[in-house]
């Protein structure tokens, strides 16, 4: 039975302790949360101990679940790791580069699992393309939701757009050769809104637009590949792929379409949805991760990867003076 300890009993913390409790093979321990209104919540929705000592709720377990904000993940991810203790930590892994080079160093050096909270590679209308040939060489992305006060701590790049970064950085296999970007800040005192292109070594050229004030959400990632389009939205769980028929494809929607090389067979397919509550999935594969000594869907270096896009976005659109609206 693996031992959970939790940082952080906020909003996020609390889909965490929901989870948890459903997971086989684990056991709460307790939480630390500084906030005495959060602490007294979480003690009286799960009769949870709570820990005013950091250490000691890190020396209690073998699972440190870290869902604080962004600028305290470095010091509670590095004390579990001194400690042997597995990790897993919100997205994005720190606050700064170089932390999270520190974090991915001591993580090899400890021999310990860690994995971080990029939730969207467990939309089951992204695991619907999980099987099928990908080699994108255009990526369309728009991530949009409404102003919420809570997590502008950080900008939107690393509130919002990381989720898609890491996506993009999953589906491209190949290094980044430039990034343009432009962004405004709006309603906070760092950008609210962005565009962004990067462009891969393999030719593939990834358009990024993530806005936090906008009066509709919208979450849809779109691929475009020899011979196939697929559209994935991640807010409806929906995943469409449109491509040329071949002779394996059956029961689905086809036309003919004429082209200037003759005419083709176009096949409309929609895969199906397997509905998958997101957080327990990745929390789920950290356990078996570990319990199996088998590496984890998303790790440390990965979350590093995200973070080095992130920061040379943010400095694209500081050399460009965003001002304030």
């Amino acid at each position: 039975m693996l031992k959970v300890g939790i940082f952080g009993v906020g909003h996020l913390g609390k889909f965490h302790l929901n989870n948890w409790k459903e997971i086989e093979g684990v056991k709460l321990v307790g939480f630390f949360d500084p906030d005495n209104n959060n602490a007294k919540q979480a003690i009286a929705d799960y009769g949870l101990k709570r820990f005013s000592d950091e250490e000691k709720l890190i020396d209690a377990c073998d699972i440190i679940d870290v869902v604080v904000p962004t600028d305290k993940h470095f010091d509670i991810c590095m004390a579990a790791v001194r400690k042997g203790k597995h990790v897993f930590v919100e997205k994005p892994l720190t606050h700064t580069i170089e932390e999270a080079k520190q974090l991915v160093d001591m993580v090899k050096e400890a021999n310990v699992k860690m994995q971080v909270g990029h939730v969207e590679r467990f939309n089951p209308a992204y695991l619907a393309i999980k099987n099928l040939p990908l080699n994108p060489m255009f990526i369309e992305v728009h991530r949009l939701a409404q102003f919420n006060p809570r997590g502008t701590e950080v900008s939107v790049i690393l509130d919002l757009m990381i989720h898609d970064i890491d996506i993009v950085l999953s589906l491209v296999k190949s290094d980044v050769k430039n990034i343009s970007a432009s962004g405004v800040a709006v309603m906070t005192d760092t950008p609210d809104i962005a565009n962004v292109r990067i462009e891969f070594n393999n030719g593939c050229v990834a358009n990024l637009t993530s806005s936090r004030i906008s009066m509709k959400k919208m979450r849809k990632t779109r691929l475009f590949q020899k011979d196939s389009y697929i559209g994935i939205d991640f807010l409806e769980k929906k995943t469409e792929i449109i491509k040329l028929k071949e002779p394996s494809d059956s029961n689905v929607f086809s036309f003919d379409l004429e082209t200037p090389s003759g005419t083709k067979t176009i096949a409309v397919a929609n895969p199906e949805i397997t509905p998958t509550n997101a957080i327990k999935a990745e929390l789920e594969s950290f356990v078996h991760a570990i319990t199996n000594n088998t590496p984890v869907a998303v790790s440390e270096l990965d979350g590093l990867l995200a973070m080095q896009v992130a920061h040379q976005i943010l400095a694209k659109i500081n050399n460009r003076s965003f001002n304030k609206a």
